[in-house]
């Protein structure tokens, strides 16, 4: 085929992959199935289109992940994420050592596989995914500490589960002792070129003009790069470093911040698509029925004993050293909530793409990394929602952002929230003047029953009203606290001991 048809066929599959994004919102189904799908629509079993390259596969597949890592990064909020870090640290080293060995037993017990095969499909299996988490967890209103751990533990643990399988796809055996080192040593060295690119290039694109506003988005993705590439070739972590530099940038005022995010978002979409497509185009229907059964025995120890137990010793470990402390309504949702996605299916080309584990092996593995991604994220995804509604820690009134870039806002150093009024809320009824902002604070905007009007100190707020919130950066968290502290307890808050966090 030349190359007008690629470009109409790769055209088509991203138009469909955009219109399809809409009815998995709809469902509460996690994207990534459906745009695996499409590559095996397109693939071997479907159009016929042949792709059996699992070393080009995993470049791409890295590269692809690096950037999903850059706009999760960009778009995660400091303020929500920042108590949460120590507790999303553990899970992602210990947690994920946790992890390894709770799959890797049982597999070689009941699946008779050896300790390489077993330990290697461990590591696998060990990171969630941040695309899945980033899509499907940012619609639930979960409380921001909760959501900080899932979304720092997705950004963090990428790193460690690539080495960790890195060291096991060597062929080589390294002790204990010198693996460990090893992870030290990449994880340190790419935090700090991660923690020196960030400000570096922040203060480089608050002082350099450039001629036009779109080069400042593209900029911020070309620096994330800087950071990935930097830390790889210094034998660092390129994930970790990617994130964080994402991550300073992105909570760091910039010129056109809000256009660099949505950017960023973009692309990352793009590299969604494109990543799920070519590994459902690696994928091989006709040899999955031999992977089913194997691959369920060890996704059901994943979610029912791997996952859960790495959460309850990391919760142990952060409660011990007093860095925090996850109830069990928490632990439990945690436990549910690591959704896996295309990571462990990138990850499992790795040891195809070594050769040094034996092809028939490298491939049965793969096979039973596909499987357990699209059963168990088909089982936990559109039941998640369910769950953090038993579990009673859904937050349905908590403020969210609401973007916009606008250059008063940017140079005002501010804010712009919007907050919805739920059914259940305490501030059905309250006055304006009632709620008591902080004076850098004003409620500036009322949505309701699709009109707009503004405000006044004697207007009361209803339910299903959206308020639009302007608030300096200081103040932000004062006015996020407020607004909780009477959804929950009313006017009278402050007399209950309500404070809103």
């Amino acid at each position: 085929m030349g190359w007008d048809v690629w470009l109409l066929l790769g055209a088509g599959i991203v138009i469909s992959a955009i219109l399809a994004v809409r009815v998995a919102h709809r469902s509460g189904l996690p994207s990534l199935l459906i745009f695996l799908g499409f590559g095996l629509i397109v693939g071997e079993s479907g159009f016929g289109l042949q792709f059996e390259n699992p070393e080009l596969a995993q470049q791409i597949g890295l590269v692809a992940l690096a950037i999903i890592l850059a706009e999760g990064g960009l778009t995660t909020n400091w303020n929500h994420v920042k108590r949460s870090i120590p507790t999303a640290l553990v899970l992602a080293t210990v947690g994920v050592g946790v992890s390894i060995v709770a799959v890797a037993v049982p597999v070689r017990l009941l699946l008779g596989m050896d300790w390489q095969t077993s330990l290697l499909l461990g590591a696998i299996l060990a990171s969630t995914d941040a695309a899945a988490v980033f899509s499907v967890l940012r619609r639930l209103p979960l409380p921001p500490r909760l959501a900080g751990v899932l979304e720092a533990e997705s950004g963090f643990n990428d790193a460690p589960t690539v080495i960790a399988v890195m060291l096991l796809s060597a062929g080589t055996s390294p002790s204990l002792g010198s693996a460990l080192l090893l992870v030290v040593f990449e994880l340190a060295v790419g935090a700090v070129v991660g923690l020196a690119v960030g400000p570096v290039g922040v203060y480089a694109l608050r002082r350099i003009a450039l001629p036009v506003s779109g080069l400042y988005p593209i900029a911020v993705l070309a620096l994330a790069f800087v950071a990935y590439a930097g830390a790889v070739l210094l034998h660092g972590s390129g994930f970790l470093a990617v994130y964080l530099a994402a991550l300073v940038m992105g909570n760091s005022r910039m010129p056109h911040r809000a256009a660099s995010r949505g950017f960023a978002e973009g692309v990352a979409w793009l590299a969604q698509i494109g990543l799920f497509v070519m590994l459902g185009m690696l994928a091989s229907p006709s040899e999955m029925p031999s992977a089913i059964v194997p691959g369920l025995v060890a996704g059901l120890f994943l979610v029912a004993v791997a996952r859960p137990l790495s959460i309850i010793v990391s919760a142990l470990l952060v409660r011990l050293a007093r860095l925090g402390r996850l109830n069990w309504r928490e632990q439990a949702f945690l436990s549910w909530a690591g959704l896996r996605g295309a990571v462990p299916i990138v990850l499992a080309t790795i040891p195809w793409a070594a050769h040094s584990v034996a092809e028939g092996t490298a491939k049965f593995v793969f096979n039973e990394v596909f499987v357990i991604v699209v059963v168990y994220t088909l089982l936990q995804g559109p039941t998640l929602p369910f769950v953090a509604k038993m579990l009673g820690i859904s937050t349905p009134d908590e403020a969210r952002d609401l973007e916009v870039d606008s250059a008063p806002l940017e140079e005002l150093n501010a804010d712009l929230l919007q907050i919805k009024v739920p059914p259940t809320s305490k501030l059905h009824g309250v006055e304006i003047f009632e709620l008591r902002l902080p004076t850098d604070a004003q409620v500036t905007l009322i949505v309701r029953e699709g009109r707009t009007f503004v405000p006044s100190d004697s207007t009361r707020i209803r339910v299903d009203d959206q308020l639009l919130v302007v608030t300096t950066a200081a103040c932000r968290d004062p006015v996020e606290r407020r607004i909780r502290a009477i959804s929950r307890r009313g006017k009278l808050a402050g007399w209950f001991g309500e404070l809103g966090t």
